[in-house]
């Protein structure tokens, strides 16, 4: 007889791990679903200092394993897999994936949301090591340092002004010749000494030696290339980069109404199809960190798990 899981919950990032953490106190059958690496973005980071309780010098890998073993020691089962479609009609949903499809009463959606790249030389090899997607997690480290945030929206700008905070010096990368960011927020900006605007400049590459060392800066209306170097007494210097994200959420475009690509939920991450929930970084939400996404996957549980007593 085919199994059915009470729960199936994509994505084993922090908030796939709670979900799985809390199905699994509550006894309840899971099978988390993840189609890459465990654990989501935050094992890209190399500390850890924003998470309460974490232990001092935590990394994203030492903080997500124990998430996994927490999981595994309640009883959720991880599997790798990749989701292609979700049948989510009936009493009983449908998981479909490349090598299996699994059945369950309720669905936790977790999937994350991955930050748009620059796609240049150097970015991902120094992802962790002095280029950042998140400044309220990484801003810290830069304390009396220089930083570039890459970007000229509503997020680059309110990120850039949250890091003269910690940095000595913003400078702030529009590759056009004005910002796209709300306009009240823009005369921030241009009154705070800390932010230097570099207009229709862009990332070419981003050198280093284990660390970020040095950025090749390109001028799209002189067409001019220069190179940044750190500062010899910093070592290094913070490259942010906020040019939008990308939610994870292709397989519910024909089942969901989403909001520019996020899931809407109720406070109970409740979605608009009975048995569906969604929990972490691909759900419309104010402040996308581990935290709120541990928050989301748990409180995704215990909505699922009523909604499994209400079936009968």
């Amino acid at each position: 007889m085919e199994k059915t899981y009470d729960i199936v919950i994509i994505g084993g990032g922090p908030a796939g791990l709670a979900a799985g953490l809390y199905a699994g106190r509550a006894t309840l059958d899971a099978v988390i679903i993840e189609k890459s690496k465990v654990g989501g973005q935050i094992v890209t980071t190399e500390e850890v200092a924003n998470v309460p309780g974490s232990v001092r010098d935590a990394s994203g890998p030492s903080l997500i394993a124990r998430m996994v073993e927490q999981s595994e020691e309640f009883g959720s089962n991880i599997v790798k897999d990749t989701v292609t479609e979700l049948k989510l009609d009936g009493h009983i949903k449908e998981v479909i994936c490349e090598k299996e499809t699994y059945k369950a009463k309720a669905v936790i959606y977790a999937a994350g949301a991955k930050p748009r790249l620059l796609g240049v030389p150097g970015e991902k090899e120094f992802t962790g090591k002095g280029v950042s997607y998140c400044a309220t997690c990484d801003g810290a480290f830069f304390e009396d340092m220089e930083v570039f945030v890459v970007g000229g929206g509503d997020s680059a700008v309110e990120e850039a002004m949250f890091l003269t905070n910690f940095a000595r010096k913003v400078y702030l990368l529009s590759r056009d010749p004005e910002l796209t960011c709300a306009k009240s927020i823009q005369e921030k900006v241009f009154n705070n000494e800390k932010i230097e605007i570099k207009w229709n400049t862009e990332i070419k590459e981003i050198k280093g030696d284990g660390i970020v060392e040095s950025i090749v800066l390109y001028n799209r209306e002189t067409k001019e290339e220069s190179i940044h170097e750190a500062d010899e007494e910093d070592g290094t210097f913070g490259v942010f980069i906020f040019i939008g994200y990308v939610p994870q959420t292709n397989v519910l475009k024909d089942i969901l109404e989403l909001d520019h690509g996020y899931i809407k939920t109720d406070d109970r991450m409740a979605t608009g199809v009975d048995g569906l929930f969604a929990a972490g970084d691909c759900r419309v939400k104010p402040l996308r960190q581990v935290v709120t996404a541990a928050s989301d996957g748990a409180i995704a549980a215990v909505s699922a798990e009523k909604y499994i007593e209400h079936l009968g």
